[in-house]
């Protein structure tokens, strides 16, 4: 018998890649038991596997940076309370990142993809959930979706959850209107500029810096977790005045079209299904 969830939870990502730099991800999560019947005649209560597998995942891998321990290039390493995770960056130079370890999710594969990750996450959940399992089996999936969307990383410094970490992202789209009327090349440039982008807060630029003749940013401050740094090519990186939420983020780009005598409208995702609205006239 098989005991499946399809919309187990959403998982929201930043991991590295040694084509793309630094990339925020969204995943849909399902989970599917293959087993024998208890006593009620279940492989497992459906609150049960959706309570233990949801905790797990949002205690281990969500709103974390995924790291590929044997991806080349890769150095992690630790000091009292930080580790610090470097590589040899697509654009030049490096990316650096330091924070607490539970900032971090390290999966010793070459590259993250749905599959290693879902590799991994099977091993992992296997001895969280109860019943007489034979098999568990993990699906991440993308959203479909069919305009324009962007994957972008962030970290916002003042949340009292896992948001504060430096380096968590989402894959998003994005809908922009003019008048009430939808621009889809709009969203497109946007989406392309922000294409795997670091959105910073001008105020956590501590410096910038040349590291092998690349420009770097480099951004750090302290939240209710600890200490956060975070270091990559000034290319990959686009900052504004305010926080990086998703109202900020929908309100800058609605103010950064505004003309006179035109109202906009910004409707900006943060992952799946959530985000903000900002309107200007």
């Amino acid at each position: 018998m098989k005991l499946f969830v399809e919309n187990l939870t959403n998982v929201d990502v930043s991991y590295l890649d040694a084509k793309r730099g630094l990339v925020g991800e969204s995943w849909m999560a399902g989970i599917m038991l293959t087993g024998n019947l208890d006593q009620q005649s279940m492989i497992c209560d459906f609150g049960v596997v959706k309570r233990c597998a949801k905790d797990w995942l949002d205690d281990f891998i969500d709103h974390r940076l995924v790291v590929p321990t044997e991806m080349e290039g890769m150095h992690i390493s630790k000091h009292e309370n930080l580790t610090t995770v470097r590589f040899p960056h697509p654009m030049g130079g490096e990316l650096i990142c330091s924070a607490p370890d539970e900032a971090f999710c390290f999966i010793d594969c070459k590259e993250i993809t749905p599959t290693s990750v879902s590799k991994w996450l099977e091993v992992e959940l296997n001895s969280t959930i109860p019943g007489d399992i034979e098999k568990l089996h993990v699906s991440l999936n993308t959203e479909l979706i069919g305009g324009a969307f962007y994957h972008y990383s962030h970290g916002l410094k003042k949340h009292n959850g896992n948001c504060q970490r430096i380096a968590h992202g989402h894959r998003s789209k994005i809908e922009i209107f003019v008048n009430g009327t939808r621009q889809p090349e709009m969203e497109k440039n946007w989406a392309n500029q922000w294409k795997d982008i670091y959105i910073g807060t001008q105020e956590d630029l501590h410096n910038q810096t040349t590291i092998e003749g690349v420009e770097h940013n480099h951004y750090r401050y302290t939240a209710p977790q600890g200490e956060f740094s975070l270091t990559l090519p000034t290319k990959a990186c686009y900052d504004i005045k305010t926080d990086t939420t998703v109202e900020q983020i929908a309100r800058h780009i609605a103010k950064t079209i505004l003309e006179s005598g035109r109202s906009v409208t910004v409707k900006a995702f943060e992952g799946i299904g959530k985000g903000a609205i900002a309107t200007y006239e």
